[in-house]
C-alpha cells in the first residue's frame, strides 16, 4: 500500500497521455479519467476515450520519499495545481469515487441527460436545420433529442443529435 497522497497536474493541451507515459517511467502512479465521447469530423461521427478533465490528470506523490519535484520538468506537464511553492493533496475519496463509475473497459459512465426542459428554446448547430430555433421536446432515444420546429406556419417534430443543439 502506497504513502503517497494524489495531487492534480496540469498538462499541455492534449498532452496527457504523454505525460502519463513520462510520469509513469519516472515512478509515479497516475490516473486518468476518461469517458467515451462522441466525436464529429468531416460528416462522420465516431466514438473515441477522451479525458474527463482536459488537461488535468491525478498522480499519487509520497513528498517525503520521491524526488516529486522532477514532475514540473516532465515532458507533457505544465505544472502542479496547488498554492505557491506546494501542490494541494486530493481527497483520496474523489479518486475513489471516480474509480467507483468506470466500467469494465475502465470508462467513466457519464448519464445521458439533456439540461433542458420540455418547451425550453434550442438552437440547432448543424445539419439541414443548421441554425433554427426550436423547442426542446423529449428525448427520441440515447443520444437523440426531439425539437419543434416552426416550419411554414406549422410545428413539426424532428429529431437530431444531442451533440447538435444548445440552448438559446
Amino acid at each position: 500500500m502506497s504513502t503517497g497522497h494524489w495531487y492534480v497536474a496540469q498538462t499541455h493541451p492534449n498532452a496527457e497521455s504523454k505525460a502519463v507515459t513520462h510520469l509513469n517511467r519516472q515512478g509515479f502512479a497516475t490516473y486518468l479519467p476518461r469517458y467515451m465521447k462522441r466525436r464529429r469530423h468531416a460528416r462522420r461521427v465516431d466514438n473515441v476515450a477522451a479525458p474527463l478533465f482536459p488537461r488535468y490528470l491525478f498522480v499519487e506523490i509520497d513528498t517525503s520519499a520521491q524526488r516529486w519535484r522532477s514532475i514540473y520538468s516532465t515532458v507533457g506537464v505544465s505544472q502542479l495545481v496547488g498554492s505557491g511553492d506546494a501542490p494541494t493533496a486530493v481527497p483520496d475519496e474523489v479518486i475513489t469515487l471516480l474509480r467507483q463509475r468506470e466500467d469494465e473497459s475502465g470508462l467513466i459512465k457519464l448519464e445521458h441527460r439533456p439540461n433542458y426542459a420540455v418547451g425550453d428554446k434550442i438552437r440547432v448547430l448543424d445539419g439541414v436545420f443548421y441554425d433554427c430555433l426550436g423547442l426542446y421536446d423529449g428525448m427520441a432515444d440515447r443520444d437523440r433529442v426531439a425539437i419543434l420546429l416552426d416550419l411554414m406556419g406549422r410545428k413539426v417534430r424532428i429529431v437530431v443529435d444531442a451533440d447538435s443543439v444548445v440552448a438559446a
